[in-house]
């Protein structure tokens, strides 16, 4: 039996008692809250491991939900999951500018669901953390955030500054869709102006410069990138 507990915030009943019985017969231990407010109670009394977040909630609403834990230091590590409506890409996006770590639309595939969790789990589990130096190492990619230095297998990669800040967000939290409006936020510089075609550019000159580890830049349609693992 696993030890992970999920927080699962879905007012609908029939959807809630399928995650329950499909999650507790993967092992996971369940938290049900019909509301975000019955899920701030439970929060108060256990820290789970992840958060299935539906984002459309009778009083507070998931995207409001979402920005508490975030904004929490007690609750901001923990990973969130969306449950979204086909028709919701706006929302979508604003969870994931809020800090979600993935999304899934409705109706979805349990079995993809489940694979969802694992995934995001194990990211959470193995998540490269800096050294004291100030380094990043993740498959053949040395990423050192001290000297603004990047090396593959070994060997140097010359980036710009804004180069190196597009690499070193991706890399900080492998497998984390980050929208174009977070990379542009976190690469601009002084009063410049970072749009969202200037990440695309700065993206696209990333993963030359890696050369073949630039397919682990992968670009998630419609939203932004993430680093694959």
């Amino acid at each position: 039996m696993r030890d992970d507990q999920i927080l699962v915030v879905e007012d609908d009943l029939r959807i809630q008692e399928l995650l329950q019985y499909n999650l507790q017969k993967e092992g996971f231990s369940v938290l049900p809250a019909a509301s975000a407010e019955k899920a701030l109670q439970i929060l108060e009394q256990t820290t789970p491991q992840l958060v299935l977040l539906d984002l459309m909630l009778p009083g507070m609403d998931g995207l409001t939900f979402c920005r508490r834990l975030k904004g929490s230091p007690q609750w901001r590590q923990i990973p969130i999951i969306m449950l979204t409506a086909r028709r919701e890409e706006a929302d979508m996006v604003a969870g994931l500018e809020l800090g979600a770590d993935d999304y899934l639309p409705k109706p979805f595939s349990v079995r993809v669901l489940l694979a969802r969790i694992r995934a995001v789990l194990r990211r959470a589990a193995e998540e490269p953390a800096p050294q004291e130096d100030g380094l990043i190492q993740i498959r053949e990619i040395t990423v050192n955030r001290e000297r603004h230095a990047v090396t593959v297998n070994g060997k140097p990669v010359v980036l710009t500054p804004m180069e190196f800040r597009v690499l070193a967000i991706l890399v900080s939290k492998p497998g984390k869709v980050f929208t174009r409006a977070e990379i542009a936020d976190a690469v601009h510089h002084e009063e410049n102006v970072v749009t969202d075609r200037a990440v695309d550019v700065q993206i696209a000159a990333v993963r030359r410069k890696l050369g073949v580890a630039g397919r682990y830049i992968e670009t998630v349609r419609g939203v932004g990138y993430r680093f694959k693992v």
